[in-house]
């Protein structure tokens, strides 16, 4: 049997999560890999979530903090230079999820702090969450990967992951809200270069001395595919379930109320109510913006093209180009 580690120096969260859904669907017969790599601030959702109900895309999109969408399940996150994630990728008759666990169990208790692993994918300590984990296949690959928060900023969670509860049913799996904490409250000083180092130490303790790994120029191109798949509209908002939506606000010239549906980042219904002299309004409205992606921007577009001179469309455009989307 192989051990190889992969301490990628990269911070794109599209580059890093392309890197590990390349070793997962190339993982070798006999290889087992530990994957160390750190992003810069974005927000990481499950497979299966809908980031307009994890997110809040438009303070995310003009804070620069890139929305990235890993294969595996599981809630959202927010991820920083404070926070170290870690990815064990096996075959299938070499994976053990157990033995993984050991060596993160490892690393936090040879930094001084007694922790334990709890029954929901997390390890604790002191009751508070300070990692978490999910799990994915690819045929006979399989993988394991998780967050240590060293010395995040979780003052931005709430920022990033809150999204207001009247403007959204939503039918897709949502986060289950956790206690958190920062290493750094249990050890001063500790940053995530120390903890990269204790987890590479306690990767060799378990499973004996690694190789590190280098990456073919085939490989780099497959990733370089991988990535464009990753930052793609398609994928990171594209690949949203169904829902519905609420966007109401009142005029000076009446109230308006856009009840729509969304399907993969597209309105395929919308149904617009107003007490507006204008009856025309309304039906205007839904026709314009049917069709169209979930965007700000967009629907500003689509209703701006139908406006002609009115300037209760006008209004509406650029409300809806505020909007929190």
């Amino acid at each position: 049997m192989a051990n190889y580690l992969f301490l990628h120096q990269d911070y794109d969260g599209w580059q890093n999560l392309a890197v590990d859904e390349f070793l997962l669907r190339n993982v070798g017969e006999n290889d087992i890999i530990l994957h160390i790599y750190v992003n810069a601030n974005c927000v990481v959702i499950g497979k299966h979530q809908n980031p307009w109900r994890e997110c809040n895309l438009a303070t995310m999109e003009a804070d620069g903090v890139k929305l990235v969408r890993r294969i595996s399940g599981g809630g959202a996150v927010f991820h920083d230079l404070g926070n170290v994630n870690f990815s064990f990728i096996a075959h299938r008759k070499n994976y053990n999820v157990p033995r993984q666990m050991d060596v993160i169990i490892r690393t936090v208790q040879a930094l001084g702090i007694p922790a334990e692993f709890s029954g929901r994918n997390d390890i604790l300590v002191q009751g508070k969450k300070f990692s978490g984990n999910a799990f994915c296949e690819i045929r006979e690959g399989c993988q394991h990967h998780g967050t240590l928060l060293v010395n995040s900023d979780l003052s931005k969670l709430p920022k990033y992951l809150c999204v207001s509860e009247k403007k959204i049913r939503a039918k897709g799996v949502t986060s289950v809200q956790s206690r958190v904490c920062n290493l750094s409250e249990l050890v001063r000083g500790l940053n995530a270069d120390t903890v990269k180092q204790a987890l590479c130490t306690a990767f060799a303790e378990e499973y004996g001395h690694y190789k590190s790994m280098q990456l073919s120029a085939d490989a780099i191109g497959e990733i370089q595919e991988l990535y464009k798949k990753q930052s793609s509209w398609q994928w990171r908002l594209g690949r949203t379930p169904r829902f519905d939506m609420l966007l109401e606000d009142r005029f000076s010239w009446g109230e308006l109320q856009l009840h729509l549906t969304v399907k993969e980042g597209v309105i395929t219904e919308a149904e617009v109510f107003s007490d507006a002299l204008d009856v025309n309004l309304p039906p205007l409205i839904a026709k314009a913006i049917q069709g169209a992606t979930l965007s700000p921007l967009e629907l500003k577009a689509r209703i701006h093209s139908v406006a002609k001179e009115s300037l209760e469309l006008m209004e509406v455009a650029d409300w809806l180009s505020s909007q929190s989307l």
